[in-house]
């Protein structure tokens, strides 16, 4: 059983260049920071995992959410010692995406910059491909 973690924003990233890389996912450092931080005290979990889920007005959602073991079907990215699993349903939608942290005065959030989204909602919680 997962725990459901923090809120995403999903952008749609135009004329930016897939960098040639063996990772589906990229972290930036804020990100990689704030999941070591929220899996510091969670020792019975191994990592976030990814997912995405039909909602929203525009079709798909990202999901984040705790997780105590890999599925055989899920990919598995590794960077600076945080680990980050996404499931199969996710994985095309993902590749060359940057999963980023972001803080502001009113919210603080994971952003997923994905290349491959053609579109998005206004409140950039829901996309398609």
């Amino acid at each position: 059983m997962s725990a459901s973690l923090v809120r995403a924003t999903v952008k749609a990233v135009s004329k930016r260049k897939l960098l040639a890389t063996r990772a589906a996912l990229t972290l930036t450092p804020s990100a990689v920071n704030k999941i070591r931080g929220l899996l510091q005290d969670k020792p019975e979990y191994i990592g976030l995992k990814v997912g995405v889920r039909t909602r929203g007005c525009n079709g798909l959602t990202y999901t984040l959410d705790y997780t105590k073991t890999k599925d055989a079907a899920d990919e598995e990215v590794v960077q600076d010692g945080v680990r980050v699993f996404i499931e199969k349903k996710a994985q095309l939608t993902l590749l060359g995406t940057e999963m980023d942290y972001v803080e502001s005065k009113l919210s603080s959030e994971f952003v997923f910059n994905n290349p491959n989204i053609k579109g998005t909602c206004g409140c950039g919680e829901s996309f398609n491909i």
